[in-house]
C-alpha cells in the first residue's frame, strides 16, 4: 500500500466510523485533493462533509476551529503547511490554547493536515520544515509519520484525539508503497502519539529521525 492511499483509507473509514468528521481544504473534492490523497471522498460522502473552499487558509481554517469546537471533528488540509502560515492565528491562539485558557471548558478535536519539508523543485514557499515550529506549541500535538502504517495509524489516532493535532506529509513519500500486514489494515489499529516508534533495535547507537528521514537513516 502507498502512503498516500493509506492516508486516503484512514480518512475514509474515520469518516464512516463518526459522522461528526469531514475534511475541508482547498482542491480536496472535485479535484481530489492537489496530491490526490483525497481521491474518490467527495463521491462517498458528498459537497458537506467534502469541503471544497476558496483560496482563504485563514477563512476555511477559522470555520473548521468553530466547527470543532462546536462538537464536529473537522480534518482541514493545507496544500503545504507553508501556506498554514496565513491562519497561524486560528491554529495557536484560537485552537491550541482555547482547553487551557477555557479551564477544561472547551475542547478543539482537529487534524490540520499536508505537506511539510523539503520537495522535488517547488522552490522556498513550498520546502521549508516546520516541525520544531509546531512542537513547541502548547496544545498542539505534532506528528510525522515515515511509512504506510505511521501515516494510517498515526492519522486515525490523530482525528480520534480530542486535542488539536498537526500532521505533516511528506510529498516525496506519497507515491512510496510498503507492506502492510493485517493488523495495520485493522480499522481500529493505532498507534500512540507523543511515544517514538522503535523501527530497528540494536546494541550501540541510537539514532532518532522522523518523517522521510527514517528511511534514510535505515
Amino acid at each position: 500500500m502507498s502512503v498516500r492511499d493509506a492516508l486516503n483509507s484512514a480518512m475514509v473509514e474515520e469518516m464512516e466510523r463518526d459522522e461528526k468528521v469531514f475534511l475541508i481544504g482547498e482542491e480536496v473534492g472535485q479535484y481530489n485533493g492537489a496530491y490526490k490523497v483525497s481521491k474518490g471522498m467527495l463521491d462517498k460522502f458528498g459537497a458537506q462533509r467534502v469541503v471544497d473552499t476558496p483560496i482563504s487558509e485563514t477563512g476555511f481554517t477559522g470555520i473548521a476551529v468553530g466547527a470543532s469546537m462546536y462538537g464536529l471533528r473537522p480534518i482541514v488540509e493545507f496544500m503545504t503547511i507553508n501556506f498554514a502560515l496565513q491562519a497561524m492565528d486560528h491554529i495557536i491562539n484560537s485552537c491550541a490554547k482555547s482547553h487551557y485558557m477555557s479551564a477544561g471548558l472547551l475542547t478543539c478535536p482537529i487534524v490540520f493536515r499536508g505537506i511539510n519539508g523539503v520537495s522535488a523543485g517547488v522552490s522556498a514557499q513550498h520546502s521549508q520544515d516546520f516541525g520544531s515550529w509546531y512542537s513547541n506549541v502548547p496544545g498542539l500535538k505534532t506528528v510525522a509519520p515515515w511509512n504506510t502504517e505511521d501515516a494510517r495509524a498515526l492519522l486515525k489516532a490523530a482525528i480520534r484525539d480530542q486535542d488539536p493535532v498537526i500532521f505533516l506529509e511528506n510529498e516525496m513519500m506519497y507515491g512510496v508503497t510498503f507492506d502492510v500486514s493485517v493488523k495495520v489494515l485493522d480499522k481500529d489499529f493505532v498507534l500512540p502519539i507523543g511515544k517514538a516508534k522503535v523501527v530497528r533495535e540494536g546494541t550501540n547507537v541510537t539514532i532518532t529521525a522522523y518523517a522521510k528521514m527514517v528511511g534514510f537513516s535505515l
